[in-house]
């Protein structure tokens, strides 16, 4: 057993092509699928690049979600420790105490009822953008508004609301932004979410907040966490992978020819966009709560452990017919991009319904759609927790 190894360097974040996951992954998964690195932020740990050491670890209740139990009693990224209802950062019972009540709200049966409703807000969508003309930035005038109108409606917030939730999400997520900027960011989605509890209990609403409001489960704290978990995740991912997931289209034109041939290979096509772009960049953090060994290593109570699931989705052990090409027809297998274990995205049905009804629709719509600047000249957020695209200038 190797209890200590010297650090093999840092986790890799540089990217060759915008839509790959840095090649330095290969090598790791090769040679050293354990290793002990310095992260972007200055702590240093254990990288897990694997497919099955990330499921592993994921699954392990020897490695904790909790903040609080990384160093000094907060996060090793500098938020700090557990907020109020945030349960993706907590362990069992907690966890299990939030996700119950959310669980039924996110069912396949519950996200299929709610195809008709995201089709007609993407009609709409494409409706403004054919009216407005080209060339326009496809985050803005697409990918962003579908899922924050969805998601506003399911909980019950304000669409009027966006621009400050959506400005706050952009500030808690960014790798640059000062210390106070994303504490203020933090601070002011608690507030908003604050005055919406408190609004939905004197007038009762029938959405996902006013019914968590109505049950008495949770306390005030608790439901404004909640709610901003939701309404911060529900919105960021999903619009991410919608703009990014066109502009892998249209830099795989023959993949996207194959959808337009056989359209239904589009639920294949959203797993296999999924898997293959990754967008939580820099993967999930795990604290070891004991000692555990890992292909004879011994990762110390206390370490931090950060599973990549962008090298894990890219593993050819896992998925072995070349898994660096983009394969709209590749068999539906299990991948990596919403996590695994009992913190697997509560909304992630949602996110496909979203993505099938957005992408399909909108190459439906306009068949000439292409990028209006050089490929080069897209702006990627590498600068972020969640990757994708800061804008995406299109045409047709």
């Amino acid at each position: 057993m190797t209890t200590s190894q010297p650090l093999t360097g840092t986790q890799p974040t540089a990217r060759t092509c915008p839509l790959d996951a840095p090649e330095e992954y290969r090598a790791l998964r090769a040679q050293a699928p354990v290793a002990q690195v310095t992260f972007p932020d200055g702590a240093e740990g254990w990288l897990i690049s694997r497919y099955e050491d990330v499921k592993t670890v994921l699954a392990d209740q020897r490695f904790s979600a909790n903040r609080p139990t990384l160093a000094g009693g907060g996060a090793a990224d500098g938020t700090p420790p557990v907020r109020p209802g945030w349960f993706i950062f907590m362990d069992a019972p907690e966890h299990t105490r939030f996700r119950r009540l959310l669980t039924g709200e996110f069912t396949v049966r519950r996200m299929r009822q709610l195809i008709p409703a995201v089709e007609q807000i993407v009609a709409e969508r494409l409706d403004a953008m054919a009216g407005a003309g080209s060339p326009v930035d496809l985050v803005q005038a697409f990918a962003l508004p579908i899922p924050s109108l969805v998601i506003c409606e399911l909980l019950g917030v304000p669409y009027a609301d966006r621009e400050e939730f959506q400005r706050n999400s952009a500030n808690m997520l960014s790798l640059t932004a000062d210390a106070e900027v994303v504490q203020g960011a933090w601070e002011a989605l608690r507030q908003h979410m604050h005055r919406l509890v408190r609004a939905k209990r004197a007038e009762p609403t029938d959405d996902i907040l006013g019914k968590l409001v109505q049950a008495g489960e949770l306390t005030d704290a608790e439901l404004a966490g909640v709610g901003s978990l939701l309404l911060f995740a529900g919105h960021e991912t999903t619009a991410n992978m919608i703009a990014l997931g066109t502009l892998c289209l249209l830099e795989n034109p023959d993949q996207l020819a194959a959808l337009r041939a056989d359209p239904a290979l589009w639920d294949d096509a959203i797993e296999e966009l999924l898997r293959y772009l990754t967008i939580i960049q820099y993967g999930l953090r795990r604290v070891a709560l004991e000692d555990v060994e890992l292909h004879g290593h011994r990762i110390k109570a206390g370490s931090l452990v950060v599973t990549a699931l962008s090298s894990g989705n890219r593993d050819a052990e896992k998925f072995s017919d070349d898994p660096d090409q983009l394969d709209v027809a590749r068999a539906r297998g299990p991948h990596l991009a919403f996590g695994h274990g009992i913190h697997q995205c509560i909304g992630q049905q949602l996110a496909r319904v979203e993505m099938k009804a957005a992408l399909r629709a909108l190459f439906d719509r306009f068949p000439t759609l292409r990028l209006a600047v050089p490929a080069e000249d897209v702006p990627m957020r590498h600068d972020m927790v969640i990757y994708g695209v800061h804008e995406l200038p299109v045409t047709w």
